[in-house]
């Protein structure tokens, strides 16, 4: 740990190397068990020759589904996040051991090692975590900008799983002068607002010279800065903005990473597939598969498959309207499986066809999208990619967040877009599945823009 508190990259290597070991320790230890401590030299063998890649894929794994972040985390996080990792690796272990015809290795002891490995994993990263939780120093947080943005900052900073960003003080006015008094007392600069473009210049020159920490919100002006492309003409150098589209090459691997993905989760998913259908046409009237208009990449139109969730009358007298929590037109099996995301898995076929991609915005109704296109002038972006299954707002976001909330994670994907983001994405779209809060529907005034409603200290704000 360096002398601001923050975890440096040694101590997060050994971090991983510990967890290496603690996971080859627990199968080590499962042959043990098996054999009743007389390991046969062939089947040892087996596990010295797989060890190597068996480490690896875990340590790509555990990356991908964001184990080594401990901030934004619980110890419920730890342990369920750990848990989920202990199945794909008993399955990554079952294809590796397979690929390299190491046969010996027996089904018992990936059983064992699943058991064992779960155990002894939540036991050191619970340590480890209370470790980063009570040697790690808190990071003093100011907002600057404008009350309705503020407030619900705030609220955000102040989620149970919010362990080390703590909220000092808050600016509402004047932000330069304010900032320049308490900038000494607080290790990050959250501009929270569009504000004057030369006072803003000025608090960017102050955080920088004070080595503050800066954090930006993902407005368009922000978002088009990222993954600029760097230019030189003779002793001028410019930036290129990427833009809002996935490059043509990086297109056709998508789309083969698609039809590949799609394929498996069909053959893994056909039998969850077949009771869900069965469960819909006991417990409702009407059919299995619900299908509904959609918009996808450019704009276009298309027939979305989803298990049926609701009654087959839900809309005949509303017309269209946003899911919202606790739906009193869903049906009881349609509250589990949408809880579980069953409800999605007929959209595989959506993929197959092109419709849709595995990961990208998830697809709105026409009456819904003209409505936002008319409200906000940056919502077509969003259709220049496929729309898809699971998306980078349904895993960092709230499933009841607005759209345009949601709109900044969209665009912040095609930025950011790559294939191991969307392995990533995947992986953890695994951890929401059972996570209640991201299966909910549309809350209403969620999030306040009004600090009179929030249980902040008067004294700490600035104006």
């Amino acid at each position: 740990m360096n002398k601001s508190g923050e975890w440096g990259a040694a101590r997060r290597v050994f971090i991983i190397l510990m967890d290496v070991i603690v996971y080859n320790f627990s199968i080590y230890f499962s042959f043990w068990l098996k054999f009743d401590g007389a390991i046969p030299i062939r089947n040892f063998e087996t596990f010295e020759s797989s060890a190597i890649f068996i480490s690896l894929f875990f340590i790509v794994l555990n990356v991908l589904l964001g184990t080594y972040v401990f901030y934004n985390r619980i110890v419920s996080d730890i342990v369920f996040v750990t848990v989920i990792g202990q199945f794909l690796m008993s399955l990554g272990i079952m294809i590796i051991t397979f690929a390299g015809r190491w046969f010996a290795f027996p089904r018992m002891v990936i059983l064992l090692s699943f058991l064992l490995g779960t155990i002894l994993l939540i036991i050191y990263r619970t340590i480890i975590y209370k470790a980063y939780i009570r040697l790690g120093a808190d990071k003093n947080v100011t907002i600057l900008g404008f009350e309705k943005n503020v407030a619900p900052a705030i609220q955000n900073f102040s989620s149970q799983k919010n362990n080390k960003h703590k909220v000092q003080s808050v600016v509402l006015n004047h932000f330069y002068d304010n900032l320049l008094e308490i900038i000494d007392e607080v290790d990050i600069v959250y501009l929270a607002s569009e504000i004057d473009e030369a006072e803003k210049i000025k608090i960017y020159q102050l955080v920088t010279k004070k080595e503050k920490k800066l954090f930006l919100n993902t407005t368009f002006e922000n978002l088009v800065t990222i993954n600029p492309n760097i230019m030189n003409f003779e002793d001028e150098s410019i930036i290129e903005s990427s833009g809002f589209r996935i490059p043509s090459e990086n297109a056709m691997f998508k789309r083969f990473f698609d039809i590949v993905v799609s394929l498996i989760l069909l053959v893994i998913a056909s039998p969850f597939m077949l009771i869900t259908a069965i469960l819909v046409k006991a417990t409702s009237p009407g059919p299995i598969i619900y299908k509904q208009i959609r918009i996808t990449q450019n704009q276009k139109e298309f027939p979305i498959y989803k298990f049926r969730s609701m009654s087959a009358t839900a809309e005949s007298k509303s017309g269209p309207v946003l899911a919202k929590s606790n739906d009193a037109r869903v049906t009881p099996v349609g509250k589990f499986i949408r809880a579980v995301r069953f409800d999605e898995l007929p959209q595989l076929i959506n993929v197959l066809k092109g419709d849709m991609s595995i990961v990208g915005p998830r697809p709105e109704r026409p009456f819904f999208v003209e409505q936002f296109n008319a409200e906000n002038p940056y919502y077509y972006l969003r259709h220049n990619v496929r729309a898809g299954i699971t998306g980078y707002a349904q895993v960092y976001g709230k499933y009841a967040s607005d759209y345009s909330s949601k709109l900044k994670f969209d665009l912040l994907y095609i930025k950011k877009y790559s294939l191991m983001l969307d392995l990533k994405i995947l992986l953890q779209t695994i951890k929401i599945l059972f996570d209640k809060v991201s299966s909910q529907g549309l809350e209403e005034d969620e999030l306040c823009t009004s600090l009179d409603k929030i249980d902040f200290p008067k004294e700490k704000i600035l104006q």
